[in-house]
């Protein structure tokens, strides 16, 4: 398990990192994690298209739901149990979300191992012969180095976060419960007090993954907003 872990993901990552580095990120570890991110999603793009069906459907049955909520005031177990039904008749799942997350995780958990040990080069022989080994890697990136724990950036995620669950539930008010409200507020607080105990680099990772998410879900409101608005009337 050890050596897969090694060979066939720790590997990779290190050399694709340096890569990027050394070519199109022209010596800036910054924009080199930047651009590993959106090839990360990018590859993933099938995954988070099919989210974002998932998530238009979802709008598109909202008043249903709606309706069952104020059907079912008084009874939330039979409301949830209600909307449940409605989504798995209409085959809304989360399992591709669930995939796009899990790999990002995975995804977070190497660089932490990158930084942490690889950029030492301790093991030369990790490197590919088509990667240059650089004499040293700068790891500062607009003022901040990205091996050391920061304080403005996991708030900045913290509260990009906010605004987008806030973004999300401000939709669906009628069918937001006070577990919503109180994902709303503690789940950006939780990842701030996560990510303060964490190298930086953990924070632009996530931030550029954040802005590609809501840049697709703006193109997909733009090329298909008008068929949701078009379905609930």
């Amino acid at each position: 398990m050890l050596e897969f872990w090694q060979n066939y993901l720790f590997r990779p990552l290190l050399n694709l990192l340096l890569y990027l580095y050394s070519g199109p990120a022209f010596g800036n570890m910054g924009f080199a994690i930047i651009e590993l991110t959106v090839l990360l999603r990018i590859a993933l793009l099938p995954l988070t298209l099919l989210d974002e069906r998932n998530r238009s459907l979802y709008e598109r049955l909202s008043r249903k739901m709606e309706s069952l909520a104020r059907d079912f005031k008084g009874d939330h177990v039979k409301r949830k149990e209600m909307i449940r039904e409605l989504l798995k008749q209409h085959r809304v799942n989360y399992w591709a979300k669930v995939l796009v997350l899990g790999v990002q995780g995975l995804v977070l958990v190497l660089l932490y191992q990158v930084f942490m040990g690889g950029l030492k080069f301790d093991r030369p022989e990790a490197l590919y012969s088509w990667v240059n080994r650089p004499e040293a890697v700068n790891t500062l990136f607009l003022g901040f180095d990205l091996a050391k724990h920061s304080t403005f950036w996991p708030l900045l995620v913290a509260v990009v976060l906010f605004l987008e669950i806030y973004s999300v539930q401000k939709k669906h008010v009628h069918l937001v419960t006070r577990s919503d409200v109180m994902y709303l507020i503690f789940f950006p607080l939780f990842t701030a007090v996560a990510l303060l105990l964490l190298p930086m680099v953990k924070s632009l990772f996530i931030l550029t993954s954040m802005v590609f998410s809501m840049l697709v879900f703006w193109i997909r409101q733009v090329v298909f907003g008008h068929k949701v608005s078009e379905d609930d009337d």
